[in-house]
């Protein structure tokens, strides 16, 4: 039993004592599943770089943990280059946009009934609820422009996990059971992740997915056409439409990945580099830390640093609501909002000693939210090339439905977009006309994979937790602040205020007894989460010494490796 438990770490360690890596060349990874960390390590072996190793994570990844990933999703894959290579001449920093659109069909109210109400089971659960997926295309471009390796190569662990299978464990099964009701409704779906009674599988049962290995290696052998063409798309849009979804071969057609230039900012010595809209990340954490760069949170108590952070995150989450959105859509004002004269405007509303009402700020009555159920990773090289990876199928295992013959799951990612304003869906988020649904459209998204670099570190970072993401990085950037390693970042309790509901959620560990008696005090109304949340996954490179550090939040079943 005890050899059962520990499955995926015998076989990390068995393999490992098999790997003979490049001796100039040290990496580090951490990512949200053993095996994931395993297929980075074997391409990294084979002569891949980071980016190869990319690859392979992101498609271990949406085989061995498809409650938060797949190529039924998307994401955002952050890149750090700092050495030349056949693709790139020099130096570079560059965001992956391969986040999903809305088919060509949608529109503002396909969500509402003929009274007007928005109907949530329609964005959240069967093809209706699908956005047209980005992450085959990402790997493909990713492989293609960054990588040494064939795709083929790099996918090869991910197919191999897809045809033979892997043990799942209590992780796996927890997920699955808040699902597994919409997942029974789909023959395709309950055939591969519920037994033959339509129940949760046995713990430790393999569980093998033998179609998605076979779209994999279409993907494998034809690259972009092999998802977006050919038998995989009829598969997917034949499966779309007898489940009342709006697909069309135009959106496979039509779907790209978009390069985009990252946002950077600063505080107290640290270059930070993070998502750019379509997500919300950079910009939302950006203007917390500039915020909270006019006080000096070493110097102040407790309970007053934890007041500042939490106002400062309710003012950025309300200019998330109000502007933040695809950039192909709006104008986005992400200078103004990043503008240290604008941060000190929203700072002199602050009070020191009491919690302004969210109901004061303008612009409530309107929402949007995302799915908990989402993935990260993290690489880095001790030459300074990196990737922060944040992909997302929104809620666990998507939206329950499995296109026949693919073993591709589809998202959910359509409930991201504002369907009705003042109408807050299963996340409480709330955004505006900035995020309505359109053809075309991207969703706003709250991923934020991450660089911090000063004259002699570098670290990328990201978690998943929807809503909750951007607060969780901005705790590790103040954690990394204040000298701390990637182990400190991930482990920390974890607070978080996202303007409305105006509601102070916490682990139980981040708020002590006075604490908690002084927040309310100030006006704060605070709500101790019943489960810990995120999975941060975390690397280091020390440039003046060549160390590498990683760490793998304990809350999940990632790990984290530093070759030897």
């Amino acid at each position: 039993m005890v050899f059962r438990k520990h499955l995926h770490l015998f076989i990390l360690l068995w393999s490992w004592h098999s790997v003979s890596f490049a001796q100039d060349v040290k990496v580090a990874i951490a990512s949200a599943h053993p095996l994931a960390t395993q297929a980075g390590l074997e391409i990294i072996k084979q002569g891949g770089n980071v980016y190869d190793a990319a690859v392979a994570v992101t498609a271990a990844l949406a085989v061995v943990e498809p409650s938060g990933s797949g190529l039924g999703g998307g994401g955002y894959w952050l890149l750090r280059g700092a050495t030349p290579s056949p693709h790139s001449q020099g130096t570079f920093e560059t965001l992956i946009d391969g986040r999903e659109t809305a088919p060509l069909l949608a529109h503002a109210t396909m969500y509402l009934d003929n009274k007007g109400n928005n109907n949530p089971q329609l964005s959240l659960n069967g093809a209706l609820a699908a956005a047209i997926p980005g992450l085959p295309a990402a790997l493909v471009h990713l492989s293609a422009h960054y990588g040494l390796l064939p795709l083929a190569q790099s996918l090869a662990p991910a197919i191999r996990y897809a045809k033979y299978g892997f043990a799942i464990n209590d992780h796996y099964l927890r997920n699955l059971q808040q699902r597994a009701e919409v997942i029974s409704r789909f023959p395709a779906s309950a055939h591969i992740f519920l037994n033959s009674q339509n129940a949760l599988p046995e713990r430790f049962s393999i569980l093998k997915q033998t179609d998605l290995a076979d779209t994999l290696s279409r993907l494998a052998a034809s690259g972009h056409d092999g998802f977006y063409k050919g038998r995989t798309a009829e598969l997917l849009l034949k499966s779309v439409t007898a489940n009342g979804g709006v697909w069309t071969q135009q959106d496979l057609d039509s779907y790209h990945i978009i390069e985009r230039q990252a946002i950077h900012g600063s505080y107290q010595g640290i270059t930070i580099t993070s998502a750019a809209p379509s997500s919300s990340g950079g910009v939302v954490l950006l203007e917390m830390l500039n915020i909270l760069a006019g006080y000096d949170l070493t110097k102040i108590s407790s309970v007053t640093r934890k007041h500042l952070i939490i106002e400062a995150m309710r003012r950025a989450y309300h200019d998330r609501a109000l502007y933040l959105g695809d950039p192909a859509f709006n104008t986005i004002p992400v200078s103004r909002l990043l503008n240290a004269d604008y941060a000190a405007g929203l700072r002199a509303s602050i009070n020191s000693h009491s919690a302004l009402p969210s109901r004061l700020l303008s612009g409530e009555n309107q929402d949007q939210a995302q799915g908990n159920n989402t993935s990260h990773f993290s690489i880095i090289d001790d030459h300074g090339n990196a990737v922060a990876a944040t992909l997302s199928i929104n809620q666990a295992f998507g939206s329950g439905l499995v296109a026949q013959g693919t073993g591709v799951l589809l998202n959910d990612e359509m409930d991201d977009f504002s369907s009705q304003p003042g109408v807050m869906n299963g996340y409480g988020l709330v955004g505006g006309q900035a995020n309505a649904i359109a053809p075309g459209k991207r969703p706003l998204s709250s991923m934020t994979p991450t660089f911090l670099e000063t004259p002699w570190q570098l670290a990328a970072l990201g978690t998943p937790g929807g809503s909750r993401i951007i607060s969780m990085v901005l705790l590790a950037v103040l954690d990394f602040a204040e000298n701390h390693k990637p182990d400190a970042w991930v482990k920390l309790p974890r607070f978080h205020h996202q303007f409305m509901p105006d509601v102070v959620d916490y682990e139980k560990a981040a708020l002590t007894t006075d604490e908690a008696s002084q927040l309310r005090a100030m006006g704060h109304v605070l709500k101790e989460t019943p489960v810990l949340y995120g999975n941060m996954q975390a690397v280091l490179w020390q440039k003046s010494t060549g160390d590498l550090f990683a760490a793998s939040d304990p809350r999940g079943e990632g790990y984290a490796v530093v070759t030897p």
